[in-house]
């Protein structure tokens, strides 16, 4: 029998956490297209102040990757991070008549968390510490994603989202992300290999509590 990956041995490792997330209420509603609009609104600010945390996570690994395929492999993704999704984001929340001062909100604790995340990843100068939050960040979202079934909601704030996390190209990149923190994890020694350990178990936490803080917060 194969030995599992050391990805799939780092999901195992928080099942309990990262199904709850791909499960979670937020999930269903968005997949049902009944988001309320309040909990969308926050959502949706919130999320995009990951973005330019996330953009220099995905710098550091683009600096440390080992390889000139990598680094371009990563750059095309940065690519779509900061024209698809970044254009999603100014168009949803335009659609949600979000006002410019709302937009410019305070992260939430989890979000900020989140983003001291980010940067710890980074600040290790890893490539495989960078590809421990990469993976949770891109991996979670294709796995509740592609849950999905039937018809994409008609309203494309959730339709959008849904197919921007579940699409060939996306599948493709997670599947090789998953691939470089295997390869990168099999010249780690034990302390290497638990930093990445950690740096992943706490950001499948911070996407769960995220997600559970949105109703809270939209009251």
């Amino acid at each position: 029998m194969t030995e599992p990956s050391f990805t799939a041995r780092l999901r195992a490792a928080c099942a309990e956490d990262w199904d709850a997330a791909i499960t979670h209420r937020f999930v269903r509603e968005l997949s049902a297209g009944s988001v309320p609009p309040a909990v969308m609104r926050h959502y949706l600010v919130q999320d995009y102040l990951f973005i330019d945390r996330f953009v220099a996570l995905l710098g550091a690994a683009i600096a440390t990757a080992d390889s000139y395929a990598a680094r371009l492999r990563l750059a095309g993704f940065l690519a779509m991070i900061v024209s698809d999704e970044n254009t999603y984001f100014t168009r949803a929340l335009d659609a949600l008549a979000v006002p410019p001062e709302q937009r410019a909100a305070a992260p939430e604790p989890a979000v900020r968390a989140f983003q001291d995340l980010m940067a710890e990843a980074a600040a290790t100068r890893s490539y495989a510490g960078a590809l421990s939050v990469l993976v949770v960040a891109e991996w979670l979202y294709l796995n509740w994603a592609e849950r999905h079934q039937g018809p994409l909601p008609p309203d494309f704030v959730h339709a959008e989202w849904i197919t921007l996390h579940d699409n060939p190209f996306f599948r493709d990149f997670v599947a090789w992300l998953r691939g470089e923190l295997d390869r990168a994890a099999t010249g780690l020694d034990a302390a290497g290999l638990s930093a990445c350990e950690s740096l992943f178990r706490r950001a499948v936490a911070l996407e769960r509590a995220f997600f559970d803080s949105l109703y809270d917060a939209a009251r």
